[in-house]
This record gives C-alpha cells, structure tokens and sequence, in this order.
C-alpha cells in the first residue's frame, strides 16, 4: 500500500514539473528576448538553486555520496542541467516556444532508442511505427520553420531544440539507478554546485551588462523581469529539478519521458494567448504526429 503511495505521489511530481517547466519556456522567451543574455540566464539559476538547496541540505541529517556516485550525479547535472538548458536558452533565441516545446515531444522517442543502444532494450514493431510518426513530426516543423518560421532562425533553433532533448535524455538514463540511492536534496545539491563552477566563468561578462542588473530604475517592465526570473530560480529549477529525481526513484525513466508531452500544450496555449507565436496548420499537425508517436512508443509499458 505504502509503495502505490509512493508511485502515485511519484505521478503527481513528474505531472506538475512537467506543467512549471511548460510555462518556463515562453517566460524563458520573454527573459531572453528584453533582460538577460542565455548565460546569465544559466548563471542566475545556477547560483540561485545551489543556494536553495545547500541551504535545505543544511537542515536535514548529512548523507554520504560514494565517490563513484558522485561523479556520476555530477556528470548526470553538467549534462542534464549545464548543457541541456543552455541548449534550451540558445534554442528559444531563435525560434519559438511553440516549435521548442514539440521538439521536447521527442523526448520518449529519444529515450527508448537510447535505452535500445546502450542498455540492450527491445524494439518493436509498434514502437517503431511510433518512431516513424514522430520523425514525421519532427521533419514537418523543421521544414515549415524553414520556409515560414517566426522565429530569428527556426531551422537552427530547432536543431538546438534536438540537441537539448539528447543531453536530457543522456541525464536521465546515467542518473536512474543513482537517484534510488540518494535523495532529491542531496543530488541537486551536487548537481547545481559543480553547474555553477562551470557556468559562473563563462557567464561574468554577461552578467556585468544585463539589463537584468544594470538598470537602475525600479519600473514596473523591470519588476516583471524580476518575478520571471525568480519564477524560473524557484520553481522551474528548484522545485522541478527536485520532483525529478524523487519521481525516478519509483518510475522508468521512459515513463518519466512520457510526461514531457505536457510541455507543449502549456507552452503552446501560453505563447499563443501573449502573442509569442502564431497559430499555423503545421503546429497541430505535428504535434498529432509527434504525440501519437509517443503513445505507440511508450503505451505498452505504461500498461
């Protein structure tokens, strides 16, 4: 009884980090767009959620990390966190959050054949036929980018967009077995510590000049750039990067995947309504293609 809890409650975190990190990316379009450059972006989340979480870290017993752990949640952060998410800001400079958020449709397309390559997994005929639909998906909005994006470079933005899922996918395939040994608390700790070593150096020219932090004037434009970066430190770092690795400790990482198809319906519905992007005939189409692919890759093992 106690263990359906756990999974349920594992449910519900994967679920509500998967709607935050949606919102996250037409708030990641905004920032970009008016105050902050993607490294500083990457340095304010960096040094805000390592903060955060030496701090709650501060207040429950110590927990020993294996050195060979560590290193693997170090890795697992510096790809997961450091590469992924730069990607995503490098990405949302380019196109759109509505084109971002179905690319990270892939992501359980991604991890299965990850999960083929490297951990021996079996496809079938089904999960292939969803390969197929979700290339299909993939190939529409890479070609309809390229024709008549509103983005500054959508083909570009795209390829990013592919890239970032990747490196996500890598993080959550090397980090399973390590998350069910530690907490939550105790991985992010690590993993946004050495993320802020390797992003802090790369990032203090661009902090010097920020928009973010240059101006002086309190405004009411400043004041909103304020609170979605604090949204983007509190909620899309912190508190999602720690539902992750809890929900890991119960679910597949392939199940995990299965929920990234949340984003883009927040995303969507959130840029379209504030006028960051266009409703066009591709969207819903790929997106059809995209999300059916997912099911026909992942519905037998959510069975």
């Amino acid at each position: 009884m106690k263990q359906n809890n756990n999974i349920t409650k594992a449910h519900a975190a994967i679920l509500t980090a998967n709607v935050i990190f949606g919102l996250g990316v037409p708030l990641t379009k905004y920032l970009l767009t008016s105050w902050v450059t993607p490294m500083t972006y990457m340095a304010f989340r960096c040094i805000g959620a390592a903060l955060i979480f030496w701090c709650i870290a501060s207040f429950l017993p110590r927990e020993h990390v294996e050195k060979r752990d560590l290193l693997v949640i170090m890795a697992g952060g510096l790809l997961g966190f450091v590469i992924s998410q730069t990607l995503t800001a490098w990405a949302l400079e380019f196109t759109t959050p509505v084109y971002f958020s179905l690319i990270a449709t892939l992501t359980p397309i991604a991890t299965m054949l990850m999960a083929a390559l490297f951990l021996g997994e079996r496809i079938t005929s089904l999960k292939t036929l969803g390969v197929v639909l979700a290339f299909a998906g993939a190939a529409l909005m890479v070609f309809v980018g390229w024709q008549s994006g509103t983005g500054r470079n959508d083909l570009l933005g795209i390829l990013l967009a592919l890239l970032s899922v990747l490196t996500w996918v890598v993080y959550l395939l090397i980090t399973r077995k390590v998350s069910e040994r530690y907490s939550a608390v105790t991985q992010m700790k690590w993993i946004f510590l050495v993320s802020s070593i390797a992003v802090v150096p790369f990032a203090i020219g661009d902090i010097q000049s920020t928009p973010l932090i240059t101006q002086a004037a309190l405004t009411s434009d400043w004041l909103r750039g304020a609170l979605g970066m604090l949204f983007i430190v509190v909620f899309a770092t912190v508190l999602g990067y720690f539902m992750i690795p809890f929900a890991m400790q119960y679910l597949r990482a392939t199940t995990v995947s299965i929920y990234t198809n949340l984003q883009p319906v927040v995303a969507s519905l959130v840029a379209i309504a504030i006028g960051q992007d266009l409703f066009t005939w591709d969207k819903p189409v790929a997106a059809l293609l995209v999300l059916l692919g997912a099911y026909f890759v992942t519905a037998r093992q959510t069975r």
